[in-house]
């Protein structure tokens, strides 16, 4: 009976936190994605709205490559109400391969979560619109502060294609970096 109960709660866990890195319905990663081209700084233009994101304006993402190939992600973004900086760092791995753009992250010990980026600018790595484990989480981001109208309206229709609520994006002020 101890047996049948400890297997039914690692079967359980298991799906629990495979769920999180799995995709969004719609959602297919890019493939020939290099993570050497996509380390270093993003900026935070738009996102579906969560708490550990709530009231942060600045937000800026920044992703180093690791010797183990892990790569280490450090957010941070001004909260308004507070004042002052708030700063998350993380890791992330690939789920699979190292040239599709699915990997998994980390802020909070060994629980995973999807990170999606499903669509990008291939040649020059300026921007990627990125998706979480389903439709509730959204970004894009761009290595320069502000996008133009044209990649805000695609990123608005492509979106709205593949189910998310555009109607619930925060369009992310970028005027203050430390």
């Amino acid at each position: 009976m101890l047996k049948s109960f400890i297997l039914s709660l690692v079967l359980f866990c298991t799906v629990l936190i495979s769920g999180c890195t799995g995709l969004p319905q719609n959602i297919t990663p890019v493939d020939n994605f290099s993570l050497e081209r996509y380390q270093g700084k993003w900026y935070e233009i738009a996102r579906l709205d969560h708490s550990f994101e709530q009231g942060l304006s600045n937000v800026t993402a920044h992703y180093t490559l690791n010797e183990d190939g892990s790569v280490t992600v450090q957010n941070q973004g001004f909260n308004d109400a507070e004042q002052q900086w708030s700063k998350a760092q993380g890791k992330a791995k690939f789920v699979e391969n190292a040239d599709i753009g699915h990997l998994k992250v980390s802020f909070f010990g060994p629980f995973y979560s999807s990170y999606v980026v499903f669509k990008m600018d291939k040649q020059y790595y300026q921007y990627a619109y990125v998706a979480g484990y389903n439709t509730d989480y959204l970004w894009l981001l761009s290595r320069t502060p502000s996008v133009s109208q044209a990649r805000k309206d695609d990123f608005i229709k492509t979106v709205k294609q593949r189910g998310f609520d555009a109607t619930s994006l925060i369009w992310v002020e970028q005027n203050t970096q430390p």
